[in-house]
């Protein structure tokens, strides 16, 4: 069956540096669209990120333009987030999502905080 399954969140400093990794299976991870969406405390969904199948292509929301970075090894079917200069704001749940329908895995805690 499809799964997501996110890791590399944790505890960091303003300033810092992540890298997130969404392992995928069940499905032709090398072909499909891939998202970074995030869910910050009490509030909704935000689209981050989105790479296409070959990972040449790759789009960014204007808040992470310029300190995340999306990419995939479509050999491991795995995609990657890459985030630098960290904010508070960036404190959330991140999931990796399948631009197909939306689905999603558990998702990784990244807090940014002092």
């Amino acid at each position: 069956q499809v799964q997501l399954v996110e890791s590399g969140g944790s505890l960091v400093q303003p300033g810092g540096s992540l890298r997130l990794s969404c392992a995928a299976s069940g499905f032709a991870f090398s072909s499909t669209v891939m998202n970074w969406v995030r869910q910050a405390p009490g509030k909704g969904l935000e689209w981050i990120s989105r790479i296409n199948s070959g990972g040449g292509s790759t789009y960014y929301a204007d808040s992470v333009k310029g300190r995340f970075t999306i990419s995939r090894d479509n050999a491991k079917n795995t995609l990657y987030l890459q985030m630098n200069s960290l904010k508070p704001e960036d404190t959330a749940v991140y999931y990796c999502s399948r631009n197909t329908d939306g689905r999603r895995g558990q998702g990784t805690q990244v807090t940014v905080s002092s």
